[in-house]
């Protein structure tokens, strides 16, 4: 091959915006003057040709974007690897542009048909040679990066595109002679703009605004120090200049309505091979396995989503889809990400879908042992809500303890291998923890067609968020679950806020005590406060519950009722003792029903019955919530937000508050077993006990 600097052009002779591939051209189809394209085409090559070697490649008709000669293919040396278009409207150039790098003389790859890379569209090497800048999210897809690594022998660094508007790399990232980079970082995600920032210095980066990211400023030609480009604002054009760069405008607007300047215009064939750099690229692989309802239950759908949402890329590697309306279905994926990080952030999310690795790809987790107290290791796998199981001795065991934000500790015992969820502040010297997150599988409950519609049978609405209009369907439902979990002998825990008994809902949860709906209480200081400033002096912060009006000396009567308590010993006592007859802590005292109160820095007092060490409180919470069928929270973000952290999935959760951002946090945790209500939490408790007064008969299974 030739020293010499050369290009490859396509004159315009078929150019014209025939079609809508991407936003530019939308409102643009044939509105492209053909004559003045010629004039800005011939212009461009002019410049070009005065400073490098221009050679050209035959038009074709029926194929108006061949002028983009950008997107022909990758060179490097004598190799080239051909474009695989993703679009159809372009797949016809793909030949044309075979037979010209063939009649040069040189190494043409070609790509697997269903794999799309548009050429130096998606992929510009640094112009000192040492790495190729890959882009991928529109057009290229991010497996060809391997491909490109192997053929070409030099490094990939992988950028992922994230505006539309700037559908190749090369519309908004431009590398300049002496390591200089001219681009646009809006148009990439954090993790490529952070890879950016890491490979070139910050006197080498040259930021460009959106006024000329959409005039295509980045989509310039770099020859040595001249940069040849549409336009160029006069505050880049300084910044250039003060670089050492020459700045050469050529009006390109009939290209812009088709997405493409100067640098789409041209492809650098002569691109020279350092011997020192060789070739690497930083792609994870990964095989995991779906099982269950994939299609009716959308689950390949979110499966998909996330990996693409999430920066990778995937191939569906096998699919069986069940035979029968009960069977399950089975898909194999092959996931790709663009550097460990990626893939493990995408990895743990699709653990949290029921992703599995392969059996035979796993045969243990790797574990690494804790060296410092209360400290894991780094890159410690972090457990959620739901069901867990790890592979130890190529076996699957039950992770113990199930909760969220743990880690998972491996023992060995006489019995066998013990897995249980761990804090990091109970972690010991020794310990053997779970990291990365190779081996491990969430188990989730398959969606039985025939249960999603039948309405014999009570279930949450898929964590949705009921509004207002349907609350009293919505209690109706609770109403009866909450019948047959009492009547089965389970478990419902109440978490509620002081807004309980601000709204008058006090009387409607103590009857729900009283009546054996409730089998544990949690909550801060201040609701049993005002519970007991309500039962023994009709106020609550001082209003007159029954007048809903201000009483005088009333901001004092939370404080006389602490002192009285205190000076009882604490809530039990002051119920034995006569001076506490009626309210929740009452009912809580006479039904047997345990409760903890955890403290807070704001607490008045507090009560003697309030534990003020938070980590005691979190243990005792934890021992509370074990054995759950329900969980009712009303109106406490943060105290509902802790329990839904150590609460498993498979329990049903019910989040009532009047501030919709408090519903939909708890609804978001995942758990298909969930439902938010905005609602003022009093009328929900008044209508939870009418409806429970309306069920006259006991829960029966027949």
């Amino acid at each position: 091959m030739s020293s010499v600097l050369r290009f490859l052009m396509c004159p315009p002779q078929h150019y014209d915006v025939d079609y809508v591939i991407n936003p530019w051209m939308e409102g643009n189809i044939h509105k492209s003057s053909r004559d003045r394209a010629q004039e800005q085409w011939q212009k461009l090559y002019e410049i070009i040709r005065d400073r490098a070697e221009v050679q050209l490649v035959e038009p074709q008709k029926g194929w108006p974007d061949m002028v983009f000669t950008a997107n022909a293919g990758l060179v490097l040396g004598d190799n080239v690897v051909l474009s695989r278009f993703y679009h159809p409207e372009r797949q016809g150039e793909e030949p044309h542009f075979r037979e010209w790098f063939l009649s040069q003389g040189y190494t043409v790859h070609e790509l697997p048909s269903d794999l799309p890379f548009e050429g130096a569209g998606d992929a510009l090497l640094d112009r000192e040679g040492r790495w190729l800048w890959a882009g991928y999210g529109f057009r290229s897809e991010l497996d060809s990066h391997a491909y490109l690594a192997k053929w070409l022998d030099i490094e990939v660094l992988s950028l992922r595109l994230m505006d539309e508007r700037f559908y190749h790399l090369d519309t908004c990232f431009c590398p300049l002679s002496g390591g200089y980079l001219l681009y646009y970082p809006p148009a990439f995600d954090a993790y490529s703009n952070r890879l950016i920032e890491l490979r070139v210095p910050p006197e080498k980066r040259i930021i460009v605004g959106e006024a000329d990211a959409v005039n295509f400023a980045c989509n310039a030609v770099n020859i040595h120090q001249i940069i040849i480009l549409n336009r160029a604002s006069p505050d880049l054009r300084t910044t250039l200049e003060q670089a050492g760069f020459e700045i050469i405008e050529t009006p390109l607007t009939e290209f812009l309505k088709a997405g493409g300047a100067s640098k789409c215009l041209t492809l650098r064939v002569t691109e020279p091979v350092r011997e020192e750099v060789h070739g690497s690229a930083s792609l994870q692989s990964r095989l995991i396995r779906l099982e269950g309802h994939l299609l009716d239950s959308g689950l390949i759908n979110r499966a998909l989503d996330t990996i693409v949402e999430g920066g990778g890329s995937f191939q569906v590697t096998d699919f069986h889809l069940g035979e029968q309306r009960q069977s399950t279905s089975q898909a194999n994926v092959r996931v790709t990400a663009p550097s460990g990080t990626v893939m493990e952030e995408i990895m743990t999310q699709l653990i949290d879908l029921g992703a599995i690795a392969p059996p035979q790809e796993v045969c243990d987790n790797q574990l690494e042992t804790v060296t410092q107290a209360g400290v894991a290791p780094d890159d410690f796998y972090v457990t959620t809500i739901y069901p867990t199981e790890v592979r130890v001795n190529c076996e699957w065991v039950r992770v113990h303890g199930q909760r969220m934000d743990a880690a998972i500790v491996v023992q060995s015992t006489p019995e066998g291998h013990r897995a249980e969820c761990r804090l990091l502040r109970d972690l010991e010297v020794g310990d053997r923890v779970v990291v990365g997150v190779e081996g491990i599988r969430t188990v989730r409950k398959p969606e039985n067609r025939d249960q999603r519609g039948n309405s014999q049978e009570f279930t949450f609405m898929g964590s949705g968020v009921s509004s207002e209009r349907r609350v009293e369907l919505v209690v109706e439902q609770i109403a009866w679950d909450l019948r047959r979990i009492r009547d089965q002998g389970g478990k419902v825990v109440v978490v509620a806020g002081p807004v309980v008994i601000h709204t008058g809902g006090g009387e409607h949860l103590s009857h729900l005590i009283r009546e054996g709906y409730v089998q544990a209480l949690l909550g801060g200081n201040a609701i049993a406060v005002h519970d007991m400033e309500q039962a023994m002096m009709g106020t609550s912060l001082g209003v007159d519950m029954k007048r809903g009006v201000p009483v005088r000396g009333g901001h004092r009567h939370h404080l006389k009722v602490i002192n009285a308590i205190r000076r009882c010993g604490n809530i039990s006592a002051a119920v034995e003792q006569g001076l506490l007859t009626n309210g929740v802590m009452y009912e809580c005292v006479k039904n047997n029903v345990p409760y903890v109160l955890a403290g807070s820095i704001r607490d008045d007092g507090p009560l003697p019955d309030t534990q003020m060490d938070l980590l005691q409180a979190q243990q005792e919470y934890s021992r509370l919530i074990q054995g759950s069928n329900m969980i009712l929270m009303l109106s406490s973000m943060l105290h509902s937000i802790g329990v839904g952290n150590m609460t498993p999935a498979g329990v049903k959760l019910v989040c009532v508050d009047i501030n919709p951002a408090v519903v939909t946090k708890l609804a978001d945790r995942g758990s298909v077993e969930s439902v938010g209500i905005v609602t003022d939490v009093g009328l929900f408790l008044s209508l939870l006990v009418q409806q429970l007064s309306g069920l006259n008969r006991p829960y029966s299974l027949v």
